[in-house]
């Protein structure tokens, strides 16, 4: 009997064992899943919770109920991977034999690696809300505050869903509105980036929203220290920005595993094929989602399409063929805009985002690089979809390859 190991159930590791199950299920081969964590969370819903619109159990179901009966899951903790003699060592002593490997660890937040930022106002006025843990603890802070400055604080890229920090400026917006302290709230936007949007068409596009929002934005912004005590973050040029109210998307990391196994870069990101998906070292160990270094966005949509490649190229390898050099770096984000409304950008790695109809050309339903009440709905029926389809591996009638169908291909393309 063959084996196969997946590390991580997550978005890429749940949707890949279940579609190979299926594909599989004739076939004499053992899939395995190893996860140290008994729930599987929906990560969008994350951006939720601190605005009162979800609740924690809305984000949280058990994994047990998305992998198929056909597959054997083990709860442990990954400690490393010797690649070289094809085995997996677990915290619990256990050693797992495998002849192919796909690694969906996922990336998770590192605070501790931003100076100063765990110190005394850690939870305390300085969050996350890319855990779980700190998007609940936002939430009952802001239930509380009476205004002053917000500053939202990319640390540096790459990041797990990389318009979250945006979505979290435009809710914000609303949410104080809502409460009738907006004047009250300065909302400042602060980015490593060279601007809010770093696609040309759409910062031409949407690059207003901000400024009719009454976001300030400060550009090009490496973190280099979070003085807690002073309520203030500096930059590695000396830069300084105050706060009342620090909202911090920390430093971005791989699973400490991968760096303990020599297969991954300075972050934890394993090196991958762009367009295999297969890792640029070991022809028998492929990646998908946040866990590889592929220069697309660390988005559930993106470890959707990547999947579906996936599927067919492990099919292509364990019947001794190369894999196809096929997955474009499709991704699919909607974007909250508050209000009830949102946006939708679609691209992959050569083509920006473009202005026009999704996924049907003159109809849409859904409008690219423009708001739309249609487009918020888009982002709220996407949980159901996610856990009812995406997970269970079932097939969506949206390719996993990038359509230049109702796009205005007249926009500068990358």
């Amino acid at each position: 009997m063959k084996k196969l190991v997946i590390l991580g159930s997550g978005a890429g590791g749940t949707m890949m064992a279940n579609k190979l199950a299926t594909n599989l299920e004739e076939k004499d081969w053992q899939i395995t899943v190893i996860d140290k964590t008994l729930d599987h969370h929906y990560q969008p819903g994350y951006l939720f919770i601190p605005f009162g619109m979800y609740l924690p159990k809305d984000v949280v179901r058990p994994r047990k109920n998305y992998l198929s009966r056909h597959i054997r899951f083990i709860h442990d903790e990954i400690q490393s991977v010797d690649a070289e003699q094809n085995k997996v060592h677990l915290a619990s002593g256990s050693k797992i034999d495998y002849d192919f490997l796909i690694i969906a660890s996922g990336c998770t937040i590192h605070p501790e690696e931003n100076e100063g930022m765990t110190g005394e106002g850690w939870h305390q006025n300085i969050f996350d809300f890319y855990t779980l843990e700190g998007a609940t603890k936002l939430a009952k802070f802001l239930r509380g505050w009476k205004g002053g400055k917000m500053v939202i604080n990319i640390a540096e890229m790459p990041i797990k869903c990389p318009v979250a920090p945006l979505e979290f400026s435009f809710l914000a917006d609303w949410y104080f509105s809502d409460k009738g302290i907006r004047e009250d709230v300065h909302i400042e936007y602060v980015t490593p980036l060279s601007s809010a949007f770093t696609k040309k068409v759409a910062a031409a596009e949407l690059g207003h929203f901000l400024e009719q929002k009454n976001i300030h934005v400060t550009t090009e912004f490496n973190l280099g220290e979070v003085d807690s005590e002073g309520n203030k973050i500096s930059s590695f040029d000396e830069q300084n920005i105050d706060y009342d109210l620090l909202i911090t998307i920390p430093t971005n990391m791989g699973a400490e595993f991968i760096g303990e196994s020599g297969l991954g870069d300075e972050l934890n990101f394993v090196p991958t094929d762009g367009k295999t998906l297969r890792s640029k070292e070991h022809d028998n160990i492929f990646v998908v989602g946040d866990a590889s270094d592929i220069p697309a966005s660390k988005a559930a949509s993106v470890a959707h399409f990547a999947s579906e490649t996936l599927t067919k190229n492990f099919l292509r390898v364990i019947e001794g063929l190369d894999p196809e050099p096929s997955f474009d770096g499709h991704a699919n984000c909607y974007i909250e805009s508050g209000f009830g409304k949102g946006l939708l950008i679609d691209f992959n790695y050569e083509v920006e985002p473009l202005p026009g109809e999704f996924p049907l050309p003159g109809i849409g339903p859904f409008s690219l690089l423009k708001e739309s009440k249609a487009n918020h709905w888009g982002k709220m029926m996407y949980r159901w979809i996610y856990f009812n389809m995406l997970l269970r591996g079932v097939d969506l009638p949206i390719p996993a390859k990038m359509m230049m169908a109702g796009k205005n291909a007249l926009h500068h393309v990358a």
